[in-house]
């Protein structure tokens, strides 16, 4: 499929326990469309524009996570800065009852492909955004806002910017049931002390802090390169023990 202003590629990711995903994605890093700035609106930049539209590592590894959980049809998920969404529509696949969001104005165009290609159910998606220029105007945006609390909510490499860990650990607290389990999936970018210190301020205590297991090869595809991921799985859950 073409589409006028940037260049797609279509990848199969494989995760054990669910059927293989094909997933749309860009080209690669060099595609930008933005012809009435509406990401420039967003705080969204020409440089990180396109990264909503690649596999991460982290985005595989954090899918590869829901697919060992079992499905609880009454829990509600919530992925935050999906990009792609891998997480949720393997969760979509299992018969979860999944909301997938992003402040990116392209990812639900391509959730709604890439439910399509695998044959799935649209995933429910709303607008979502923490820090900086998290309440931009425009057609839609009020409309399709994230609203209500989750028991699950889970996100991967979203620890990327200094100001991150406070911003983020507010957004989670605004979304979380009062019984919340919260997953990060964090490669090692630095910002995990102050994410935690944040996440204790809003009554999230660390149950789990765990190193993440290079899956097998078959696991992946395209750019999302996981032989040598070094990444941790961080898992609070509101009013929780802390952990040993």
């Amino acid at each position: 499929m073409t589409i006028p202003g940037y260049k797609t590629k279509l990848e199969s990711i494989a995760i054990a326990g669910v059927d293989d995903l094909v997933i749309r994605s860009l080209l690669d890093r060099q595609q930008f469309h933005d012809p009435c700035g509406v990401a420039q609106r967003r705080g969204i930049s020409s440089a990180t524009w396109p990264l909503f539209g690649l596999l991460w590592p982290s985005g595989v590894q954090l899918a590869i996570q829901l697919a060992l959980r079992p499905v609880c049809r009454n829990e509600r998920i919530l992925e935050i800065g999906c990009g792609l969404g891998l997480a949720s529509l393997v969760g979509q696949r299992r018969g979860a009852r999944v909301t997938a969001s992003d402040c990116h104005p392209l990812t639900e165009k391509f959730l709604d492909e890439n439910a399509r290609l695998n044959e799935l159910p649209l995933l429910d998606y709303r607008y979502g955004q923490w820090g900086a220029g998290s309440m931009p105007s425009g057609p839609g945006v009020s409309e399709s806002a994230l609203r209500g609390r989750y028991d699950l909510i889970i996100g991967s490499d979203l620890l990327y910017e200094r100001d991150a860990p406070r911003s983020l650990a507010e957004f989670i607290d605004r979304h979380a049931a009062d019984k919340a389990e919260i997953w990060m999936v964090d490669p090692n970018r630095g910002h995990r002390p102050a994410f935690n210190r944040h996440m204790a301020a809003h009554g999230f205590r660390m149950q789990r802090d765990q190193r993440l297991p290079d899956p097998a090869p078959a696991s992946h595809g395209g750019d999302a390169k996981l032989d040598a991921y070094k990444g941790r799985l961080l898992v609070y859950r509101r009013g929780g023990p802390l952990s040993g």
